[in-house]
């Protein structure tokens, strides 16, 4: 039985902005940074609070997950947001918009009362976009 999921990717367009962003933007810590040969970094951050949860930043270029035109297809897909999204949760809905948006993350979507809860909406450096919501007190 699977118990739980310890990595997943976020597709980047350049992992040097991808960690800034991720870094200093949204305040994630750096897991592991290391070249993998020629050309090759495996970059992982995780959130604050959940260091067991490792977001690989992957960068999309030619090899061994993309073959030919495919590279060039997931980067227009990435860039124009229509291929990640994410949901990130946080304590303090308004002053965390706050705090990024100071910070220069652009938002789609100001917090706003949901009939699924209190969300706001913003993108990363790449064009992934992600929905932040305020924790509920269960």
């Amino acid at each position: 039985m699977i118990t739980k999921m310890n990595h997943v990717s976020v597709f980047v367009l350049n992992q040097d902005s991808a960690f800034d962003f991720y870094v200093n933007k949204l305040g994630f810590k750096v897991h592991t940074d290391a070249s993998m040969g020629p050309g090759m970094r495996w970059l992982t951050v995780c959130p604050p609070e959940q260091p067991d949860l490792q977001i690989s930043l992957m960068s999309i270029e030619e090899g061994m997950m993309f073959k030919g035109e495919a590279a060039n297809q997931m980067r227009e897909l990435v860039k124009n947001g229509t291929f990640g999204f994410g949901i990130f949760e946080c304590n303090d809905l308004n002053a965390t918009y706050e705090e990024m948006k100071a910070k220069g993350v652009v938002f789609k979507k100001p917090p706003t009362k949901e009939f699924y809860g209190y969300e706001a909406l913003f993108s990363d450096d790449s064009g992934n976009w992600f929905s932040l919501g305020e924790k509920q007190e269960a």
